[in-house]
């Protein structure tokens, strides 16, 4: 029962109909959808309003300033490379570490040898200098690929979208 678009400040807004999306969700960019609003539902004043969202961009982990941690649970993947959507504030940033099932960092991968990963990008290639250094270049999860593993993202003002290996 949570709003994913709230009416605003404009009183306008908060009767019915007034925040009824127009025609559903629209890819208007190869890196946005946008919604379409109606807004001032029976006044005068009635309009549709565009809202923009990025690409795959209806939820996501959040963290505030002061930082947190997501720990996933040991999964098994196939691919090469890691591949981040996500967005950061300035000041934010996100690093990824590799750990075994037991929750240690693989060698090459640790949180320490993580990227300081920052800006705002659907499709992110996360590069660790010793992973490619023991790897080849253009494989540097290539000698982990197919074992199980933990991913632990460490976040400050942050919101991680989603994350994919290929």
């Amino acid at each position: 029962m949570e709003a994913f678009i709230r009416p605003g400040r404009h009183p306008r807004n908060w009767i019915h109909r007034a925040n009824t999306p127009a025609s559903g969700v629209v890819a208007t960019a190869a890196d946005e959808i946008s919604l379409y609003l109606q807004r001032h539902y029976t006044f005068p004043s009635v309009h549709v309003q565009r809202m923009v969202l990025r690409t795959d961009g209806f939820v996501s982990v959040h963290a505030g300033y002061a930082g947190g941690e997501l720990v996933t649970k040991p999964l098994v993947f196939n691919g090469d490379n890691l591949v981040l959507n996500f967005a950061t504030s300035a000041a934010g940033s996100i690093r990824v570490e590799i750990q075994d099932i037991q929750g240690n960092p693989l060698p090459g991968f640790a949180l320490e040898e993580s990227p300081l990963i920052w800006g705002d990008e659907i499709e992110h290639t996360v590069r660790w200098e010793r992973g490619y250094a023991k790897a080849t270049s253009d494989r540097p999860l290539g000698r982990i690929s197919g074992k199980p593993v933990g991913l632990r993202f460490v976040m400050k003002d942050a919101d991680l979208y989603s994350l994919r290996f290929r």
